[in-house]
């Protein structure tokens, strides 16, 4: 099964479920917003990413300029960061069968399908 997290407002996110809309796959939609992840979770995604969390965090939001910007942060403490602000998570992240890419340009999701 596919899974997209997804975000609704967030232009990105829109282009890559339409591109999941119009691949013909079954997919289900998490929006973590609304069903925020927990460390556990959090870390099998970025496990699956291949990627450090770090690499995960949206840098330009707010949140993380006035709260952790500029901070020297262990990977616990990034996990802890985003499952307070689900906002700091990049988006869209389409998981499939244990692996995942970040849907940022859209066409990325063509890897995993």
């Amino acid at each position: 099964m596919i899974r997209i997290y997804h975000n609704p407002r967030c232009r990105k996110s829109r282009e890559g479920l339409a591109l999941l809309e119009n691949s013909g796959n079954s997919f289900e939609i998490v929006r973590y917003l609304d069903e925020p992840l927990d460390e556990e979770q959090l870390a099998d995604l970025i496990k699956a990413l291949g990627i450090s969390a770090d690499q995960l965090i949206r840098k330009n939001e707010a949140i993380w300029k006035s709260e952790y910007k500029g901070k020297s942060l262990s990977e616990k403490e990034l996990l802890k960061a985003m499952v307070t602000h689900p906002k700091l998570i990049e988006r869209p992240i389409i998981w499939k069968d244990g692996k995942a890419v970040i849907g940022r340009p859209a066409e990325k999701i063509h890897e995993i399908l």
